[in-house]
């Protein structure tokens, strides 16, 4: 294509919207008339069965389940006055909670205020959080943002480490929709453990985000938890950054909330569209159908030109990945579909991958981000009429170019400036999107039955190591091979995962368990130190 006809598919399927500083360039994704004739009545149907799920009709009719997440941004909107009025009431109380925590009306025992926020979290409770915070941080910030987003140890002390006596001024926000997820819980005890040793009363220093009777909500009433927000079951965990999960730690952080939500909801209206050519969400999805042969056959490689949005790969890998990654399409036929994402941030990009995707295999598509406004106040020239920006402004549209000329599909997200209103229009573009291409493609994408798969193998897994603790307790000091240990344990067949069970107890001397090395790594004998 020359750059007079590349110039004129920009010009046709630009989508420009000057109030809100959105732009979603298409032209170089190889759209043409037959993709919208071909997708247009299955984008229609997907336009309307989104619009039945706002309405309030049920996203897993197995679990009875609504999908709700778009009312956080229009509660008008809920199919009840009560969802509505519980919206409401939650957005007003974060708001007052975050007031009385900054006033240092809420203080912790024996300091000022509280200075350090530590969110305890996993997946969907802890990835957008942790978009908000380093995405919008700022020299204003009122408290500063840390994470407990896992069930690693050595997480755990680095964090808990680094925060050493500021402890004392850290507010804990544990989010868990179950109380039940065992990375939170673990996250919760091992903190609850590092205010303890430090004469520190943890309920005095703790907020719940749960569901309301849950366990984690049981456990905050009873430690007397300095408040509990409510997470809703027709607000998936991926989708919840505009709930309360979100909107605490951003808050609290000093993040203007109301304008992520206004963010939000603007995009909510342009997504709304019924006409497909105006509407983003629509666009996006039909460009990723097409792309990827409605079959998910590239990845899309999320390349956000802008240091504060490099978690943003991190966050659609959830959102997008979890929403299509199904075994079974809506009929129960088993179709494997999946969208592929990862990403790094320009212009890292240049010097990580950038080589493969100019040069290697096509089986991707780029999704650039590119923020117009570079900075608060003037720019250092760094060369005679150029500054640092030019060059990382440069090197995006380069890049774009040199994937074109190549061969490679690519679009562009162009926003005026990075702030919290751009951020929430962000969030609630690919939320969209994510809905209406799983409609394209037959999918639920409001459940995770993978997800549970794993959780379920993880607590085999831990049945199979108190067995084996249990078998070698009776073997004593003179222990036994793996294999031996796998019979008396009465899981001959598992035989593989309790020898790296076994290996890894016995790299913990605290554990209590012993190796001694045999000819080979499966003749070592395991036992317990006397």
């Amino acid at each position: 294509m020359t750059a007079r006809a590349l110039w004129e598919s920009y010009k046709a399927l630009l989508l420009d919207e000057p109030v809100l500083g959105f732009r979603l360039d298409l032209s170089r994704m190889g759209l043409d008339e037959p993709a919208f004739a071909e997708r247009g009545p299955a984008l229609a149907e997907a336009l309307a069965a989104m619009a039945a799920l706002e309405r309030g009709g049920l996203a897993n009719p197995d679990e009875k389940r609504m999908a709700g997440h778009y009312w956080l941004r229009a509660p008008e909107r809920a199919p009840t006055p009560a969802i509505a009025a519980a919206i409401r009431e939650t957005q007003a109380r974060v708001l007052d909670f975050a007031a009385r925590v900054h006033a240092g009306r809420v203080r912790p025992p024996g300091a000022e205020r509280f200075r350090h926020v530590l969110v305890i979290g996993i997946g969907g409770s802890a990835l957008g959080p942790q978009l908000v915070a380093d995405a919008l941080s700022g020299r204003g910030d009122r408290m500063q943002p840390h994470f407990l987003d896992n069930t690693d140890p050595d997480g755990f002390d680095r964090v808990l480490g680094g925060l050493g006596d500021t402890l004392a001024e850290t507010l804990a926000l544990v989010i868990s929709k179950s109380g039940g997820t065992p990375e939170t819980r673990n996250g919760m005890l091992e903190a609850a453990a590092a205010y303890a040793a430090r004469g520190r009363d943890f309920g005095r220093h703790a907020v719940a985000i749960t569901q309301d009777g849950s366990a984690l909500d049981r456990l905050a009433r009873g430690q007397g938890f300095l408040e509990r927000f409510p997470m809703w079951d027709w607000v998936g965990g991926r989708t919840s950054v505009t709930s309360a999960v979100g909107l605490v730690p951003a808050a609290l952080q000093g993040i203007d909330v109301q304008a992520l939500l206004a963010g939000a909801a603007a995009m909510d209206e342009l997504t709304r569209r019924v006409d497909a050519r105006r509407n983003p969400a629509a666009l996006l999805a039909l460009a990723w159908h097409v792309v990827g042969e409605g079959r998910g056959a590239k990845a899309m490689v999320v390349l956000p030109y802008r240091d504060r949005l490099l978690l943003f790969s991190r966050y659609l890998q959830q959102l997008v990945m979890e929403s299509i990654g199904k075994e079974k399409d809506l009929a129960g036929r088993v179709v494997h579909q999946g969208l592929t994402v990862y990403g790094n941030k320009g212009s890292t990009d240049q010097h990580a991958f950038v080589q493969q995707l100019r040069d290697g295999t096509p089986d991707f598509f780029v999704s650039f981000v590119r923020v117009l406004r570079d900075r608060e106040g003037a720019s250092l020239e760094v060369e005679p009429g150029a500054t640092s920006g030019d060059f990382l402004d440069g090197l995006h549209l380069g890049t774009r170019r040199a994937l074109h000329e190549s061969g490679r599909h690519s679009l562009t997200i162009t926003i005026r400036e990075l702030d919290p209103r751009s951020l929430g229009m962000l969030i609630a573009l690919y939320e969209r999107a994510v809905g209406l291409y799983a409609s394209l493609v037959g999918i639920n994408a409001y459940h995770q039955p993978g997800v549970e798969a794993g959780k379920q193998a993880a607590a085999v897994v831990l049945e199979l190591q108190r067995k084996v603790v249990a078998a070698l307790a009776a073997r004593g000091a003179a222990g036994a091979t793996c294999e031996e240990l796998a019979a008396a344990a009465g899981a001959p067949d598992e035989v593989e995962t309790l020898f790296h069970l076994l290996e890894r107890l016995s790299a913990n001397p605290e554990r209590g368990v012993t190796k001694r090395p045999g000819a080979t790594p499966f003749d070592a004998i395991y036992g317990v130190r006397s």
